[in-house]
């Protein structure tokens, strides 16, 4: 059985959307194995975003191809677009209380992934947690220079996931 690591983000845990998170994990047929509240630390949050270079180039090349869209050249370079993220995103986990999960079961990574939706929940499919209770999208966010408000994180990889719940859950 596979494991991986979900959280009820800040914006999820404010719209009161915990008790639906669980019951569309439970109702799938994957297992809770493990549950807490907590305000994350500025360590916990640097630590959940240990980013490659390769990430800072891939979110430099989509943050100016949105920028592009709307006449507006970026001159930093990709690590400073990416830190700008970044940044963003740790600000993001910090404003309030998260609920982490370690869920288990058959292919739960996947099964995860397909049940809470596209990372941008403008498009995110209906029937999905993101499709259904947000609007948020890349432009939105980048306008108002902050991350995307998508209610749920979930890990994206085997590796991933070993890595975030280690972070997140200490053993006894």
């Amino acid at each position: 059985m596979e494991e991986t690591l979900v959280l009820v983000k800040p914006d999820g845990v404010q719209k009161n959307l915990i008790g639906e998170v669980i019951s569309r994990i439970e109702r799938v047929g994957l297992k809770i194995v493990g549950l807490k509240l907590l305000q994350a630390s500025e360590k916990l949050a640097d630590q959940h975003y240990q980013l490659s270079e390769e990430w800072y180039t891939s979110v430099a090349e989509k943050t100016r191809e949105a920028f592009a869209k709307q006449g507006i050249t970026l001159d930093e370079t990709d690590l400073e677009i990416g830190q700008r993220v970044q940044g963003w995103l740790k600000s993001y986990l910090l404003e309030g209380p998260v609920v982490a999960m370690v869920v288990r079961g058959n292919e739960a990574i996947d099964s995860i992934r397909k049940l809470i939706g596209f990372k941008e929940p403008k498009n995110a499919t209906p029937g999905t947690i993101r499709g259904d209770f947000s609007t948020d999208s890349y432009a939105l966010a980048d306008k108002e220079k902050r991350a995307i408000r998508n209610l749920v994180h979930a890990s994206g990889s085997t590796d991933e996931a070993q890595r975030e719940i280690k972070l997140w859950f200490k053993k006894a």
